[in-house]
């Protein structure tokens, strides 16, 4: 693992994001396999994909979120995060203004309810998963 994301291909769907999160090494692949459970428990309809070396997920018209494993942790990172109550403390470099998300280490760090809630929050953002209006 390094500083940067993953030489994954990028491909639409499930299979695709199952097989580069079983590519990760522990700690990595455990909080990974968590983000999307996660993510299917919380989000009806959700859309897989791999994407610029990581996994995103999506449903409606957009992406909502990412995940992706580096060297000592996750980033999971949210489209519009800056929009999101409490806003997620981490603002990537390379990834947009508006972007914001959380680095976590091991699967301690993982908040359940604190991600779930961004998650829907972050979902139902028009052109980031939500319907346009």
């Amino acid at each position: 693992m390094t500083g940067r994301a993953s030489p994954a291909k990028a491909a639409v769907g499930d299979k695709p994001v199952f097989a580069y999160i079983a590519s990760l090494p522990q700690p990595q692949r455990g909080i990974a396999e968590r983000v999307d459970a996660l993510a299917a428990r919380t989000l009806p309809g959700l859309q897989r994909s791999v994407k610029w070396g990581m996994s995103y997920y999506g449903v409606g018209d957009g992406w909502c979120f990412c995940c992706g494993g580096f060297a000592g942790h996750v980033k999971l990172m949210f489209v519009n995060g800056a929009a999101l109550k409490p806003v997620p403390p981490v603002m990537p470099i390379g990834m947009g203004k508006a972007t914001r998300g959380v680095e976590l280490r091991s699967v301690d760090d993982f908040d359940e309810g604190q991600i779930a809630a961004w998650m829907r929050q972050v979902a139902a953002v028009p052109g980031a998963g939500g319907k346009k209006r």
